[in-house]
């Protein structure tokens, strides 16, 4: 019989067994998913998003690249809007960009989101990334980050007719109207950076460094993850006091 005072060590072998379950719940998320769960006994009312190496679309990269699956964000960021207990996105980006469309549709989410939502740039967010950090209400770009202007490209076997030109051409279009929709980059000088042939050896398009991606109105501050949790949280308590005004 176990020693009352002690306690129980089968109880306590369960309470052990229960909390390692739990932390290993929460691994698995992060590994899967890039977020912290809220529900884990985590006590925030912001949601937290990374968005990391290639955006993954319809078609699976190989086990060796660091991918972002839409498919992963996609249900997060609907959770967010419906979850009554966040309220407000950081979303921290490490990108080399990827499926164009796979990224704007997480960028259209993040801009359509109803409640405060903030971007971090940090290392580097090239190509479609852009327009991903951009969708946020507000965004900040570390010192040391980097973001990658250029015109898309197509992998794989291209058809050299007239149709596939203008294809193209409505495709950059989407991502340029986006980019200037969420922004205070203006047209013609996004495009002329895009086809930039001086700043790069291999390459046409323009690298931005910190402030420079500022200096342009892509990103709205230089900053770090402390100035980001502070306007994110200043906009949530500002968003909280119209909401108690109604």
């Amino acid at each position: 019989m176990s020693d009352y005072k002690n306690g129980d060590p089968d109880r306590d072998d369960e309470n052990l067994d229960r909390e390692a379950e739990k932390e290993n719940q929460v691994k698995q998320t992060i590994d899967d998913f890039g977020v912290i769960n809220n529900a884990f006994n985590f006590d925030s009312d912001i949601q937290y998003l990374t968005i990391i190496g290639n955006i993954e679309g319809h078609m699976v990269l190989p086990p060796q690249n660091k991918t972002t699956k839409y498919e992963n964000i996609i249900p997060q960021l609907v959770a967010v809007e419906e979850n009554k207990n966040i309220k407000g996105l950081l979303t921290i980006l490490n990108t080399v960009g990827g499926d164009v469309e796979a990224g704007l549709a997480i960028s259209e989410l993040i801009s359509t989101l109803t409640k405060p939502t903030v971007s971090l740039v940090l290392g580097g967010g090239h190509s479609i990334g852009v327009p991903l950090a951009t969708s946020s209400s507000y965004s900040f770009i570390a010192k040391s980050a980097t973001m990658t202007l250029h015109p898309i490209r197509l992998t794989g076997m291209v058809i050299g007719a007239e149709q596939t030109y203008e294809y193209f051409r409505r495709m950059q279009d989407r991502i340029v109207d986006f980019i200037v929709r969420t922004s205070h980059a203006r047209r013609a000088e996004v495009i002329k950076l895009m086809n930039n042939t001086d700043d790069m050896a291999n390459d046409v398009g323009t690298i931005l460094y910190g402030k420079e991606a500022v200096d342009l109105g892509l990103i709205d501050e230089v900053g770090g993850l402390n100035d980001a949790l502070r306007k994110l949280k200043s906009m949530i308590a500002e968003a909280d006091g119209q909401e108690t005004a109604r």
